[in-house]
């Protein structure tokens, strides 16, 4: 009869090691998932940012001061990007932002690259070589925290205001 018991004891020792095993790994997992949205949720947060930031800026350098514009008069595919003198965060329109890029270290968001690329598309965000009143930005946040960069866009046009 004790040999039984020793038997019952030893198998439910091992039922409740295995049940333990896997509660400890799913624990494990769930802190691992959480911890890893925490990091992307700073990522598009700091992505998000950047694109308030820029939605308060002209579409165009020709556009600073509100005129009427042909398409033709905006500035060339080949020539976005800041103006000579220009520095953020003193940047007026949007194309300014063409090659941006800051590195962001905060207490909750450490080792986290900011950079954002402009380009002209058309209305249906294809990216264009000749001037639209369409401007897509994208930005991208890298970090070693994230196991994929993060990529967020947005299409500017000259004829509304965000």
């Amino acid at each position: 009869m004790a040999g039984i018991q020793s038997f019952l004891v030893i198998g439910a020792m091992a039922i409740l090691a295995l049940v333990s095993l896997r509660f400890n790994t799913n624990v494990l997992q769930n802190s691992t998932v959480e911890i890893e949205n925490k990091v992307y949720l700073a990522a598009f947060s700091l992505a998000d940012d950047l694109i308030e930031e820029i939605k308060q800026k002209a579409f165009d350098e020709k556009t600073v001061d509100f005129q009427a514009i042909a398409v033709n008069q905006l500035t060339a595919h080949g020539s976005l990007g800041k103006e000579t003198g220009e520095v953020w965060p003193n940047f007026d329109d949007v194309d300014d932002y063409k090659g941006y890029s800051k590195s962001i270290s905060l207490p909750h968001a450490e080792g986290y690259t900011v950079t954002c690329e402009v380009n002209y598309v058309n209305s249906d965000g294809d990216n264009l070589t000749t001037q639209s009143f369409f401007k897509k930005v994208t930005v991208t946040v890298t970090s070693k925290y994230l196991s994929h960069d993060l990529f967020v866009s947005f299409i500017f046009s000259l004829h509304s205001k965000n």
